[in-house]
């Protein structure tokens, strides 16, 4: 069942965004992936928070379609975007792109995406359901009748 995040439209914000230094760096001069990856987790996490409240608990279960497009460099201003793909019974999956302001003023690009999702735990890591977001209509209700040709709006 896939269900809004009840937040407001406006600008897109990243979850987290960082500048990555040298101490992130692998043997070939970019950031390690695996730097990227810890990010994705975090970033993930924040937006899967949107749906299980904290102090709700949160484990990371699967990260899913990791894709590395392009390489991020020391000085890079990173962005970590997030949307909410799924909600189940106990679970929810979170794409996350990322995307690299270069130091140099070259523009913005696109280097990682994933999937990552979560499983809300109870305190002996033991699934529990999601709870119902407060502003979801009742699943049986019929809802409003369908508008009239004609009448949109009206």
């Amino acid at each position: 069942m896939n269900e809004p995040s009840g937040r407001t439209a406006g600008p897109r914000q990243p979850a987290i965004r960082v500048v990555l230094m040298p101490k992130d760096t692998n043997a070939l001069g970019t950031i390690f992936g695996g730097i990227i990856l810890s990010y994705i987790d975090q970033a993930g996490a924040v937006e899967a928070h949107h749906h299980v409240p904290l102090p709700g608990r949160l484990v990371t279960v699967a990260m899913r379609e990791v894709v590395f497009h392009s390489p991020v460099f020391v000085g890079d201003l990173v962005s970590f975007f997030t949307e909410t793909l799924r909600v189940g019974r106990t679970s929810v999956t979170i794409k996350v792109t990322v995307e690299a302001e270069r130091s140099t003023g070259s523009g913005r690009v696109k280097v990682t995406e994933a999937e990552v999702v979560y499983v809300h735990v109870d305190r002996n890591n033991q699934p529990v359901p999601i709870p119902p977001a407060p502003h979801s209509p009742n699943p049986l209700s019929p809802g409003p009748p369908p508008a009239l040709p004609g009448r949109e709006g009206a």
